[in-house]
């Protein structure tokens, strides 16, 4: 679907391949929406700024690269726009090398891939945190994070839910044991041998499913099949818009299993030095980003075909951070 931190270290490394092979790197265009300052930009304290975001090139990156160079330009300051680059690393090299300044990524992404960990932090606060520190001496400074939180998760339909009853993982794990054959599911390849996926899940939350509860599918299938009741329930992305689109019950991880992949601004540290007031221009943006304004934006991209610059910049409009 979209390469993401989950993905094999091969893979991540091919992408920094291509990223150092100029992919995505040297191409921009400047960002020209005529807003001026909401709640965020008041004085225009980024007035003779010239900033460049960048983003990753999935739906939720280019919404949050476009809400962010949007609350720059209210600010007073020129943007150039650099998101789309394809892959985690090529966006996370160009703010780190300075060839952007800022953009929103994910502390799980930071933590596991970037920094090299294999077992993320249970409170995404702490999370933040040591993520924070172990960026400080790689030039990267991390704003404080929205609780926006971009992590795996079991969904089910709505009539599977009012059958079953299910609303925690745990509860997940007590109907399995209670009657193996109502929880079938389906996953991606990846996920289902991952030990930060199913096998981790299994164990934290005691589950035992057979072999034949359990299909491998393409991420892009496993919404429709769960939608269905093909499966009852299927693996999902937490901030995706077909959530709700297709009106899915998600479980909570009451055990707290899965990483958190909780969206911050990262900046380049030596552009916060000179621009301090980034902190105070974005801290308002980032307090008001969660899974549900994620699934609600990104479901007006995928689902409904709206363009994510635009719907960025009318969610800005809307909740006040802007005026145009």
């Amino acid at each position: 679907m979209r390469l993401r931190s989950r993905r094999t270290k091969a893979l991540l490394a091919l992408a920094g391949v291509l990223a150092a092979g100029g992919c995505g790197l040297t191409s921009g265009s400047p960002m020209v929406d005529d807003v001026k300052p909401g709640i965020v930009g008041q004085g225009r304290p980024l007035e003779g700024a010239n900033l460049t975001v960048t983003s990753k090139e999935f739906t939720e990156q280019l919404i949050l690269g476009a809400i962010m160079g949007i609350a720059f330009q209210a600010a007073g300051a020129d943007v150039l726009d650099r998101t789309g680059i394809q892959g985690s690393i090529g966006a996370r090299e160009a703010v780190k090398g300075g060839d952007a300044d800022a953009m929103y990524e994910y502390t799980g992404t930071a933590w596991i891939t970037y920094q090299g960990n294999s077992k993320p932090i249970t409170d995404p606060h702490q999370q933040w945190e040591a993520v924070r520190e172990a960026d400080a001496k790689n030039g990267i400074s991390w704003l404080p994070p929205a609780s926006l939180n971009n992590t795996y998760a079991l969904a089910m339909n709505e009539s599977n839910a009012r059958e079953y009853g299910t609303k925690t993982l745990s509860d997940v794990a007590a109907l399995a044991r209670r009657d193996p054959k109502a929880v079938t599911l389906c996953v991606e390849g990846e996920f289902a041998n991952r030990a930060d996926g199913l096998p981790g899940m299994q164990k934290t939350y005691g589950m035992k499913l057979p072999a034949g509860n359990i299909t491998q599918m393409d991420t892009g299938i496993i919404y429709t099949q769960a939608k269905k009741g093909s499966c009852t329930y299927g693996e999902v992305f937490t901030t995706d818009g077909r959530i709700k689109a297709m009106r899915l019950a998600v479980m909570e991880d009451d055990r707290r299993f899965f990483p958190n992949y909780n969206a911050a601004p990262e900046i380049n540290s030596k552009t916060l030095k000179e621009h301090p007031e980034i902190a105070e221009v974005l801290a308002p943006v980032t307090k008001k980003l969660t899974n549900a304004v994620a699934r609600d934006l990104n479901a007006k991209v995928d689902v409904d075909g709206e363009d994510p610059h635009e719907v960025a910049k009318d969610w800005m409009v809307e909740q006040g951070f802007v005026k145009e």
